[in-house]
């Protein structure tokens, strides 16, 4: 069996010869303090940064600590806001009457706001729907205006752009119309408003004459010679007279 031979070259370092750490027992008795090696087969140990353990004497904060803290709560008395959360009770944690009653007229404002909207809503398209848009109104009346045929006057009123206007027909003769320029209106909403025509002997002639009804107001036309024409001043007192004791 061959055996290997040991030469120079291949001699096997001792044992005596390779560094070892040197035991705690030995550190200890060096005064707790360890060189550092200048081998270059092993570098330097460095001592491992480390938290300090917490101090068990420390209590914990404990949740509604750290509530408090956050939201500024001050105990029996609720977070502490502005002016706003006082007058409504957010600090005693209970709502103020005051509230309650804001809330109140709110909700009455909204409903008034709502049911308004709703009836002019439902007025305008009820007018809408009978008097048009311009507002005409049309109606026949008997007020000897060239009537022979046996046919009474075709009157139609309208509000064009605020502006009034009476056609008349006499007779329902529509070749020979009479145009009668009433009052400018200038409210808002006025170009809606309704005009009417009624026909009564307002200065005692026995003639009716035309009266023109616009909202709340009346302009009287005086019947006369086949025609009508606008009220003087001399008889607006009678006229008014009258007005006051006719049925609207």
């Amino acid at each position: 069996m061959p055996v290997l031979a040991t030469t120079d070259e291949q001699q096997i370092v001792p044992r005596s010869i390779l560094r070892r750490r040197p035991s705690s027992k030995k550190a200890a008795h060096n005064g707790g303090k360890q060189k550092a090696d200048k081998s270059p087969f092993f570098p330097p140990l460095v001592q491992r940064a480390s938290r300090s353990p917490a101090k068990e004497t420390e209590e914990p904060v404990s949740e509604w600590k750290r509530s408090a803290e956050t939201q500024k709560i001050v105990p029996g008395k609720g977070p502490i806001t502005g002016s706003f959360d006082k007058l409504f009770g957010h600090t005693t944690g209970k709502v103020h009457p005051l509230f309650y009653l804001v809330l109140g007229m709110l909700v009455m404002f909204t409903v008034w706001l709502i049911i308004t909207t709703a009836i002019n809503w439902t007025t305008t398209a009820l007018d809408d729907l009978h008097y048009g848009r311009p507002r005409t109104f049309q109606t026949d009346a008997w007020v000897q205006h060239n009537e022979q045929s046996g046919h009474p006057s075709h009157f139609i009123a309208i509000n064009l752009h605020r502006h009034i206007q009476v056609i008349e027909f006499p007779g329902g003769d529509t070749a020979h119309p009479h145009i009668y320029n009433g009052p400018q209106l200038y409210g808002a909403n006025d170009d809606l408003a309704i005009v009417t025509l009624t026909f009564a002997d307002v200065n005692g002639d026995h003639l009716p004459d035309m009266i023109i009804n616009i909202q709340s107001s009346r302009v009287v036309f005086i019947n006369e010679k086949g025609t009508f024409r606008p009220l003087q001043p001399n008889e607006r007192p009678q006229v008014e007279q009258f007005l006051q004791h006719m049925h609207p």
